[in-house]
Parts: C-alpha cells; structure tokens; sequence
C-alpha cells in the first residue's frame, strides 16, 4: 500500500513538471505607436504634461516591449515625410503590433501638417498594408478627445470627420479598432466639465515650475489623464481579445 500510495503522488508531480518544462514560452514582441503629441513620450521641461504611451508601457510583462515613436506636432503626412514612419516600418518584425493614432494635426488646415480627408484616408491604408507586409499586426485607433463642453455640459465631438474616416477604413480593411475618441469622450462625460480639468494641462500660475505662467490646455493631458487614457486602450485591447491582452500584467489580490 505505501509504494502504491507513493507512485499515486509522484506521478501527477512528474507530470506537473515535465509540462512546466514543456510549455513553449512566450515568444518576445514589440508594440510600436506611431501617433502624435497626445501619445508621445515627454522631455522632463515638458511635465507634468504626459502622452498616454508612456503609462502604457507598464502595463505589460516582461515579453514585451513598448517602443513608442509618437511625435509631437506630427500627423499622418508629416510622420511620412519626416521618415519616421519608413524607420518604425524598418523595425518591425513578424507578431509585432503597430498602434497608429493621428487625427488633432491632420485636421488642422492652418498648420503645414494638413492633410486631406483624401490623404489621411491614402496615409492611413498605407500604414495597415505596410505593417501586414512585415506580418505584424495594425492597430487602428480614432484621435483621442479634447475636453469640450457646451452650455449643457455635455461633450463635444471635436474630431467627427477624421474618426469616422479610421472607422470606415477599419472595417474595410478588417483592422481591430479602439475607438479611442469616443471612449475617452465617455470618461470625460463621467468626470463632468469641471472635474475633468483634473486630466489635462491645466495648471494655475506658479502652480508649475515648468509652466510659471499657468497653462490652459485641453488637448494635452497630465499624469494622471495620461494613465486614464491608456486604461482605456488596455480596457480595449481585452475587448478586441487580441493574442497581446494575454500579456497584460495581472493585478495581485490580496487575501
């Protein structure tokens, strides 16, 4: 009975580690954003403000590996003509994910950054071919809110043409989309027209030593609306059920 009873617990031990030592790992991946200054990585003289790429980096394991390549001021015809985009598409490796937000300079006709409906429609289906060329995985996503009210206190759409543009081009090349505008219109709704200066750039004089005149600005977000809106793009990245949610780290619970 005792050597029977000692092979019955060995067994499933053995078992648990050779499958332990058997599962394949994780194969390592990059996820790449191509976007403007609302997702960029920030210069120290430039904080509090925040682009929401940077909490984003955190959020996942060690297999992979945020390189964000968003620039300030750049849309989707400046990132081409710039080269940023030939550099980022270079780098790109099979499973790779590229995220690609633009929209707050695109439609902006006063700026030399301008780009037509048209061309924003031609920069964008270059972006997801390119991207599948290279077997990695495209990501489109509409150009995050500003925060704007009306008198009635309810959000206004400041991007409607453009992201509706990222929509129909996601469905038509069957690209995931995260929604990211009218997600981050939700929040903005949620927190109020007053709460929600507490998300962006808003900052009394001397309230910053980086901004000594004050800063009234409501494209741009601070820590903390930086980390809201890149909790949106988690919350969605488990929606879409996409294979990169499975990296997500997982928060601990204590018992």
């Amino acid at each position: 009975m005792k050597n029977f009873m000692t092979t019955k617990i060995f067994i499933p031990a053995f078992v648990f580690l050779f499958v332990a030592f058997t599962l394949p790992e994780k194969k390592k991946i990059k996820v790449f954003i191509a976007g403007d200054s609302t997702a960029a990585n920030k210069e120290i003289k430039a904080f509090p403000e925040t682009g929401w790429g940077m909490p984003f980096s955190y959020f996942f394991d060690s297999t992979v590996t945020v390189d964000n390549r968003a620039k300030n001021g750049r849309s989707t015809k400046t990132f081409i003509t710039e080269g940023l985009w030939q550099k980022l598409i270079d780098d790109v490796q099979e499973n790779d994910y590229v995220f690609i937000q633009f929209g707050h300079n695109d439609e902006v006709k006063t700026k030399a950054s301008y780009a037509t409906p048209e061309e924003y429609t031609a920069n964008l289906t270059r972006f997801i071919n390119e991207t599948r060329d290279k077997k990695a995985n495209p990501v489109l996503l509409t150009p995050v809110a500003r925060r704007k009210f009306d008198d009635a206190g309810k959000v206004v759409e400041t991007h409607e043409e453009y992201s509706n543009i990222v929509r129909e081009i996601a469905g038509k090349y069957k690209v995931p989309l995260i929604d990211h505008g009218e997600k981050s219109k939700q929040l903005l709704q949620q927190f109020g027209a007053e709460n929600s200066k507490w998300l962006y750039m808003q900052l009394d004089t001397l309230e910053h030593p980086n901004y000594p005149d004050g800063r009234n600005d409501n494209t741009h977000f601070n820590e903390f609306g930086a980390r809201k809106m890149a909790e949106i793009v988690l919350a969605e990245i488990k929606n879409l059920k996409l294979e990169l949610a499975d990296r997500i780290i997982q928060p601990v619970v204590k018992k």
